[in-house]
């Protein structure tokens, strides 16, 4: 009785998928979450960025175009005083165009952990885009509940030799529509950075997504920074070149 018992755990668990369904692994849900997001090829955004402090706060609007995950531009449109500038993003390398000075800087790869605009999102998170499907393992540590939704919970370490930031990174992604909900951010030695979190469900061009994001420094009390996604297009016309120096100064 119990050996009948165990062959049939045995085949409900590991050989019958559940539900008639076979469980995604860990990498292909990260995949899904993340092409749900970015576009699976391409994707244009306008988008208003908070920043909060315990003494002020500011806010910078900005559009941004990607292609894949080799380019990417962002264009600043708000305030005044920041209006103009732009950052482009072509493989490895990285631009700003500063219209006051008149002036393109190459901005180096020791610049990415450090805060764009001021805020508590990096270059890394903003401009650079680090992959988090091909610079990452993927594990899935467990199942939890955000927002009232199932999750899975998956940890990422970074490969070898991967151009990131992080040592490594939870994510809570929903089951069935593959929202990333939640995501905590760690230093190499294992101590919390930061903690993302996503809400204001809704549909924009064809999908649901979050349209805020809400970003909160772990040793920084009162700090805190707050993207709103106002609109976006997935899969646009785009090409390798309009990623370049020259439109990074005449982009609109």
């Amino acid at each position: 009785m119990t050996k009948a018992i165990f062959l049939l755990t045995y085949l409900y668990l590991f050989v019958f998928p559940f539900n008639g369904v076979s469980q995604p692994t860990a990498t292909e849900i990260v995949k899904k979450a993340d092409e749900k997001m970015r576009g699976e090829k391409s994707s244009e955004s306008t988008l208003t960025m908070e920043i909060i402090r315990p003494s002020w706060t500011r806010s910078v609007s900005f559009k941004s175009w990607s292609l894949g995950l080799d380019y990417s531009m962002v264009l600043i449109t708000a305030p005044a005083k920041e209006k103009g500038q732009s950052f482009l993003k072509r493989k490895n390398e990285m631009w700003n165009w500063n219209p006051s000075i008149n002036r393109i800087i190459k901005l180096p790869p020791s610049m990415l952990a450090q805060g764009w605009m001021g805020s508590d999102f990096t270059n890394d998170d903003l401009l650079n885009q680090s992959s988090v499907v091909q610079h990452y393992t993927h594990l899935l540590s467990g199942n939890d509940i955000v927002s009232g939704k199932d999750c899975y919970k998956i940890t990422l370490r970074p490969k070898e030799d991967a151009p990131v930031v992080w040592g490594k990174v939870v994510l809570w992604i929903s089951k069935g529509d593959y929202l990333q909900l939640k995501a905590e951010y760690f230093d190499e030695d294992d101590y919390l950075v930061k903690t993302e979190s996503a809400s204001d469900i809704k549909i924009m061009d064809g999908r649901i997504i979050a349209t805020r994001y809400e970003l909160i420094p772990a040793d920084k009390t009162g700090n805190r920074t707050v993207l709103k996604l106002d609109a976006i297009k997935f899969n646009i016309p785009l090409t390798e070149s309009f990623f370049s120096q020259q439109n990074l100064q005449k982009v609109r």
